[in-house]
């Protein structure tokens, strides 16, 4: 399976895509990251690649592997990742 990219590798690629400098594009990216994680409970939407969003697990029924024991398991919240139509129709075709 082929590696991912590397942040230096990211930082470099948005640099060179928008001729700017990598502490220009690090500061970007940095500045997206923080502002997704401010607005995540609202719903952050990266145009083209998808939506961060904040949902809420309700309590539920679990099993205990080891011993067959059944628990439950508590509500929580839970950060997840839509990916938007425009991004799978240029990663899937």
């Amino acid at each position: 399976m082929a590696k991912g990219m590397t942040k230096s590798q990211i930082i470099a690629g948005v640099a060179d895509a928008a001729g700017i400098t990598k502490k220009q594009a690090d500061t970007a990216i940095e500045a997206l990251v923080n502002m997704a994680y401010k607005n995540a409970d609202e719903g952050f939407t990266v145009p083209g690649l998808g939506k961060l969003v904040l949902v809420h697990r309700k309590e539920r029924q679990g099993r205990n592997p080891a011993t067959g024991e059944t628990i439950m398991i508590p509500a929580k919240k839970a950060v997840k990742f839509r990916v938007a139509k425009a991004c799978k129709d240029a990663i899937l075709s």
